[in-house]
């Protein structure tokens, strides 16, 4: 059955509400007044919180048999009978945003049924909209995405991030971040893994992995990639669960080389 038309129209609407919440409290003292820690070094800002209770509003206004999934107020459990979820990321990137970096978005898919059937990610500060339904392809700024067409990971540009935890387990993930450094042309970490999810559906990245992620941060950067034309798995080429944390994507033409480099590497 097609997707209701109106749910991208609340979604794109939704994202570009929370755009101008981030452009209020950019680079200014109000954000640096109001900073918030989660842990010794996971951060939340007043434009978290505001963007997503904005959302949690808009919802439960034009949605109200729907639930949401959201970073700052996680419900995750579906109760019984409810078929529509939303998964936001009030402002994924949220280090960059609250150091004055502008490298980060807001990150909004709606799930039915448990299946995601649309994602929108929008870059306030770039002004890039990426949206995907599924079956309908990818679109940024309403113009068709495709992912890149090159062949070898010695030609790609590869992208990862590193979570929270790092400074405490840091093994694993250092051997393989290291390992793509000598099989890639090179490895860049954005500090936002929509961005970097949507980059690879833009053909600016051939590839991205990371682990420790949740639902929110890449659930609408998923959908995007794979109607892009892109590949999505976890390490060992299993389906991506969203509530499991890894996450290898990829042009499609990179990623077996690119599990085999994770395979060898991560312990």
């Amino acid at each position: 059955m097609p997707l209701d038309p109106a749910y991208l129209s609340t979604a794109i609407r939704a994202a570009l509400a929370a755009g101008r919440v981030h452009r209020r409290y950019f680079r200014q003292t109000a954000q640096i007044q109001q900073l918030q820690k989660k842990g010794p070094i996971d951060l939340v800002t007043a434009a978290d919180l505001e963007a997503e209770a904005e959302f949690r509003r808009l919802i439960a206004h034009e949605w109200p048999t729907h639930i949401v999934l959201g970073e700052e107020q996680a419900d995750a459990a579906v109760p019984p009978g409810a078929r529509c979820r939303w998964i936001i990321d009030p402002v994924d990137g949220t280090t960059n945003f609250a150091h004055g970096l502008a490298l980060f978005c807001v990150s909004i898919a709606l799930e039915v049924d448990g299946r995601v059937e649309l994602g929108v990610v929008f870059d306030p500060i770039g002004e890039e909209l990426f949206t995907a339904e599924r079956g309908q392809g990818a679109r940024l700024n309403g113009l068709p995405l495709h992912v890149s067409d090159r062949r070898a990971l010695v030609d790609g540009l590869l992208c990862t991030g590193f979570p929270y935890t790092i400074r405490d387990d840091r093994g694993a993930q250092v051997a393989v971040f290291e390992a793509f450094l000598t099989r890639a042309r090179a490895v860049r970490r954005l500090g936002s893994a929509a961005i970097d999810l949507c980059y690879v559906a833009a053909g600016r990245f051939d590839g991205f992995w990371e682990q420790q992620l949740h639902a929110w941060d890449m659930a609408a950067g998923v959908l995007i990639i794979e109607e892009a034309g892109g590949r999505v798995t976890r390490y060992d080429a299993s389906p991506i669960d969203l509530f499991r944390g890894q996450i290898v994507a990829s042009n499609g033409h990179v990623h077996d080389e690119m599990l085999h480099v994770i395979g060898t590497h991560h312990r």
